[in-house]
């Protein structure tokens, strides 16, 4: 089959999404009624944001090109057990509901990391907000590589200048239009990532006649595992790793995350921010659950002529922008909208990670230094600034993502250096209340260090062809043409890891570095906190531990301090004000009639 690229009309599809999208900023920046000249419009949106929007913009943020690249070629090229990772996302999602969101709406922060600095000290809080920036910055530049990828696939245009005009695009309104800005394009863009995947893969379904033919070829084709019960946690996927080592990948992603705190924030009521987050995992499970499909399809299609092999492509994360140019491309637009939806996924989760980004290094690195208040359009514009510089730094680190192996494991594996130790810091802090700052501050380290190591030492045994990973039996029987063709190991003559020579920790499956991570960061602080003085748990105010264990807590210490105004007392205040506006407003009125009719022209008497 010929390789077609984009026509005319499927730039003017692509071209008027990225268009929409600046012109979303500049309505904001430019002829909102708001203006995005404060921290509290710039970050928090004025905390007036409508469920709808947010839902959509976390949908967005989470489920990046990544996912829509990833995801198809890891089921065509290893099978379906990493699609059992819905199952985990639910459960999540009550966690997050029951134990971290009260907390932090309850104390109404704009940086998640300020919890580290309210619980224990601004040192930890420092150490929290630095591991998140790296988090950001080892992320971001694999967000932007992913689009370039399957434009320059579709186009044939240089990967390396695509990246920048991507990139500026996304900067652009990102910096100018703050929050409100970079939710509604989620939004948008969500709209444009649905459309595109589901045209492409019901197109791709009835072209091979219905679901049952496509299961029945990837049966056929070894495809189908969704219950790998194996316990061995050298296994890269199994049930347990997908459901157990997931959820904490996912926890650490959902719960600690700034994007995901500032976006439950910016909502007027903890109820909507619940509400948001169940909607979230219901989008999530449904875009996952389609793009996992998408590769039983892109399998079904090309079974018998398997496009890596032959050399059609380079990397196995071409595959579906190859099967949609390939199988689609003498359709009008069909490109073009499914080329949008993945440049859509992406530039929601760079908007995401720039605007939570520039909220973490002005609240907790620049605001602190400075020994003087900072008016407000000063703290605009240099959140503008910083928005400008790191969305400059990622677009330089994409030219090291492209040397990594497949984009699923190596963006998992670079999340799970700091998030295992982020959710180890969060989560003695709200469950652990004799854990001290300086427990909490060795144990931050101590888990981003080791995990680093095991992550960074994994990824460069793979280069060094140390570990290797058994791909599922491919086939060419059925190409047009006479290829040379490698087949590929068995299942039952190859393991999925060399176990001979490779260090044991090299050989654990992605998935359980952020459960590693956060087990050795909670075990350190313990062990140090024990060692250095624990806290008195009774005087750890009970706004800064999780509703969960107030039951089991001491009784509070009378000269334990408030750490700040709770939501409450924000809310009783708000009312108390309003109602002092409204009686001064009245009697300002009264005082006007009377004066009225006092005056010399209305008195009768003169």
């Amino acid at each position: 089959m010929a390789l077609e690229y984009f026509d005319w009309l499927d730039y003017l599809v692509f071209g008027l999404m990225l268009l929409l999208s600046a012109l979303i900023g500049v309505y904001f920046a430019f002829f909102a009624a708001k203006k995005q000249n404060t921290t509290a419009e710039y970050l928090m949106g004025g905390k007036t944001m409508g469920v709808f929007p947010i839902s959509m913009s976390l949908i967005s943020s989470y489920i990046s090109g990544i996912s829509l690249l990833g995801l198809p070629a890891e089921m065509y090229t290893y099978g379906t057990q990493l699609w059992t990772i819905v199952l985990s996302e639910w459960i999540v999602s009550v966690t997050i509901s029951v134990i971290y969101l009260p907390v932090f709406y309850n104390l109404q922060i704009t940086s998640s990391y300020e919890y580290l600095r309210l619980r224990f000290n601004q040192h930890v809080r420092l150490l929290g907000s630095i591991i998140f920036i790296i988090k950001m910055l080892l992320y971001i530049p694999i967000v932007i590589y992913v689009p370039a990828l399957a434009l320059s696939q579709v186009t044939g245009i240089n990967l390396h200048m695509i990246t920048p005009i991507v990139s500026i695009v996304c900067i652009f309104y990102t910096t100018v239009g703050g929050l409100k800005a970079v939710v509604w394009t989620d939004a948008l863009q969500t709209i444009f990532m649905y459309f595109g995947v589901i045209f492409v893969l019901i197109y791709g379904t009835c072209r091979l006649g219905g679901i049952r033919e496509v299961i029945r070829i990837n049966q056929e084709g070894d495809r189908l595992d969704f219950f790998i019960m194996d316990i061995d946690p050298t296994i890269r996927h199994t049930f347990w790793t997908t459901v157990f080592g997931n959820y904490f990948s996912w926890l650490a992603s959902c719960s600690v995350n700034q994007a995901m705190i500032q976006r439950c924030l910016a909502l007027s009521s903890l109820r909507k921010a619940r509400i948001t987050i169940f909607i979230m995992a219901a989008g999530i499970f449904v875009i996952v659950s389609l793009c996992c499909y998408t590769g039983l399809v892109i399998y079904a299609t090309f079974a018998k002529c398997d496009p890596l092999s032959i050399g059609a492509i380079k990397k196995s994360d071409q595959l579906l922008p190859y099967f949609v140019m390939t199988i689609t491309g003498t359709i009008p637009a069909l490109p073009g909208i499914f080329m949008s939806g993945v440049f859509s996924a992406a530039l929601s989760s760079m908007s995401t990670g720039l605007n939570s980004m520039c909220g973490v290094i002005f609240e907790d690195l620049i605001r602190p230094a400075y020994n003087k208040p900072i008016s407000e359009r000063t703290a605009s514009f240099i959140m503008k600034v910083i928005v400008v510089i790191i969305g400059g730094i990622c677009v330089a680190l994409v030219f090291l993502v492209e040397h990594m192996g497949a984009l699923i494991q190596a963006g998992k594996s670079l999340a799970g250096i700091t998030a295992g130790s982020l959710l180890g810091l969060f989560t003695m802090g709200l469950f652990l209340p004799w854990i001290n700052a300086t427990g909490a501050l060795v144990g931050g380290i101590t888990s981003t260090i080791l995990v680093g190591w095991i992550s960074l030492g994994t990824q460069a045994a793979m280069l060094r062809g140390e570990i290797v990973i058994a791909a599922k039996p491919v086939d060419v029987s059925g190409c047009a043409a006479n290829y040379t063709f490698h087949a590929s190991p068995t299942p039952e003559t190859t393991v999925e890891f060399d176990r001979s020579g490779t260090f044991f920790m090299y050989r654990l499956s992605y998935l359980y570095y952020t459960f590693v991570g956060m087990v050795v960061c909670t075990v350190t602080g313990a062990l140090v906190s024990y060692f250095t003085q624990p806290n008195d748990s009774s005087m750890v105010h009970r706004d800064l531990l999780t509703p969960v264990i107030h039951r089991w807590l001491p009784p509070q210490n009378i000269h334990c301090r408030r750490p700040r105004l709770t939501q409450h007392d924000i809310d009783l205040h708000a009312r108390e004000m309003e109602l002092l506006h409204l009686r001064t407003a009245y009697l300002k009125d009264d005082n006007s009639i009377d004066n009225e009719l006092l005056s010399p022209r209305n008195n009768i008497y003169s």
